[in-house]
């Protein structure tokens, strides 16, 4: 009976430990967060708290296994068991950290820019850097736990470096797409060609940037669908950037009229219209005559807006804006169908 209770209570007794130490720990980052207002990170670090109090717990346990001498059945694999534990509580703990840093440095920085281009690029780059510090630290935690539980694996490992030169081969030929796509996930982060909150037009489809991964760009399209696309698409093939190069951008509008139309009172309604627009930023707008035909007119519209969102809501306002004031005030001026009988040529010598 012995044999039983006595390493039930010391490794009860140690967990029990590990649980106040983990409270006291959270206690002191909120003591810490409510003190430093000017910064995240106190606070985001409580968010480590699972993984930290895993760690604490499977430690010292082993520690007081060896400590207090405990003889269990299965020595191995209670020891093979814990020591996975650990490893993976602390490849956890290391990423949950890195994550609140990363976080805590982007709040940081946004907080001291006006540039939101400047913003969405850094994030870009950091949510980049995020997911290989990620990837990075999960291998070598499945990596190191696989050498420490399983000692015969050693030498495996060791044949295997020997010929690691044809296996790299042999892997970069059946992993090129997957490198790279890889690659092209770098080169969009830290090439600045598209960042996250970017406005583009890819396949016929309108929409916003809203993650780029390792592997894969996902574009959150006007209706709320998501496009998800290989990274490699990006590099390859073009796209439109609304905005590359600043948020604001012209929209425009056409009109297809008749010959009598007013295009001077239209002009004028038109910029009475927009001084009233609180989506129009004020820096330009235009109405001209840009095509003609035997039978009507191509007028269009053009006006600037602060974003994407903006110029489509003002695009959509000036259109019916317009079609309606020349259906009430000048009707005549709307595109007409010729419905008269054509006239005959006369007959030769008649």
């Amino acid at each position: 009976m012995d044999d039983v209770l006595r390493p039930l209570l010391v490794i009860g007794g140690t967990v029990t430990l590990t649980l106040v130490i983990g409270w006291i720990i959270d206690r002191m980052l909120r003591v810490a967060d409510a003190r430093h207002g000017e910064t995240r990170i106190w606070g985001l670090l409580r968010r480590c708290q699972l993984p930290l109090q895993v760690l604490l717990a499977s430690s010292a346990v082993q520690i007081a296994y060896d400590l207090f001498d405990l003889e269990l059945r299965r020595n191995d694999v209670f020891h093979g068991v814990l020591a996975t534990v650990t490893i993976a509580a602390a490849g956890w703990l290391a990423i949950r950290v890195a994550n609140a840093v990363a976080e805590n440095i982007l709040t940081r920085y946004a907080s001291r820019t006006q540039e939101e281009a400047r913003v969405r690029q850094f994030r870009t780059q950091l949510a980049m850097l995020r997911r290989v510090v990620t990837s990075v630290l999960a291998v070598v935690a499945a990596a190191v736990a696989i050498l420490l539980v399983f000692p015969g694996l050693r030498t495996l490992g060791t044949s295997m470096l020997a010929s690691a030169g044809v296996i790299g081969i042999i892997a970069g030929v059946a992993a090129q797409s997957m490198l790279g796509n890889l690659f092209s996930g770098l080169q969009v982060a830290f090439g600045d060609s598209v960042k996250i909150g970017d406005t583009v037009v890819v396949e016929g489809e309108w929409g916003t940037v809203e993650e780029i991964s390792l592997a894969f760009l996902t574009v959150r399209i006007w209706d709320d669908r998501r496009l998800t696309m290989p990274v490699s698409y990006f590099n390859s093939r073009p796209y439109e950037n609304w905005s590359r190069g600043g948020n604001e951008i012209t929209g425009t509008v056409f009109l297809h009229l008749d010959h009598t139309a007013p295009v001077a009172e239209l002009r004028k309604r038109l910029q009475e219209f927009l001084l009233g627009r609180k989506d129009w930023d004020g820096r330009s707008w235009s109405l001209v005559i840009t095509d003609t035909t035997p039978t009507t007119i191509e007028v269009r519209a053009a006006m600037s807006a602060r974003n994407a969102d903006d110029v489509w809501t003002l695009r959509c306002a000036v259109r019916e804006e317009l079609i309606t004031w020349l259906r009430d005030q000048h009707p005549y001026a709307l595109p007409r169908v010729a419905t008269s009988p054509a006239a005959v040529a006369p007959t030769p010598g008649v």
